[in-house]
């Protein structure tokens, strides 16, 4: 990772968007896109952050499916708080596979636990009742 990227990615994890946005706003490559989309994400442009991750996902490359499955992870965030429940669960369901092959379990646990809420907002309680208990708790941060 260059430093750009590095300092835009600390930035973002103490809640300062713009500073991620001012070192990466004119870069097209696949870490800036996925960054500037969750700074937007974090600005409250959900329609653009979706777009940007999505571009993301589809410019990494075939070797590089930990960073797609991340994408694709923070596009189904947004998907839900925005409300959008169109999206096909195969693709988080996809995503969580991915990460759980390479060993990324926070972020595993995470896109399980959206899949529950997205069960929780479609009415589905009893299919969130028996994910939840699939879910480890030991693999979400406190």
């Amino acid at each position: 990772m260059d430093s750009l990227i590095t300092a835009a990615a600390r930035a973002l994890a103490v809640g300062d968007p713009l500073g991620a946005l001012k070192r990466i706003a004119l870069r097209e490559d696949p870490p800036a896109l996925a960054l500037r989309g969750t700074a937007l994400a974090q600005l409250g442009e959900l329609a653009g952050a979706r777009a940007l991750l999505r571009r993301a996902a589809h410019a990494y490359g075939p070797r590089e499916a930990l960073s797609r499955a991340r994408c694709v992870v923070a596009e189904a965030e947004i998907a839900l708080a925005s409300r959008d429940l169109s999206s096909p669960p195969s693709s988080l369901n996809a995503a969580r596979v991915t990460l759980e092959a390479h060993g990324d379990r926070v972020n595993a646990a995470h896109a399980q636990y959206l899949e529950i809420r997205r069960l929780l907002l479609i009415g589905r309680l009893d299919e969130a009742e028996h994910a939840l208990a699939e879910l480890d708790p030991k693999a979400v941060p406190p």
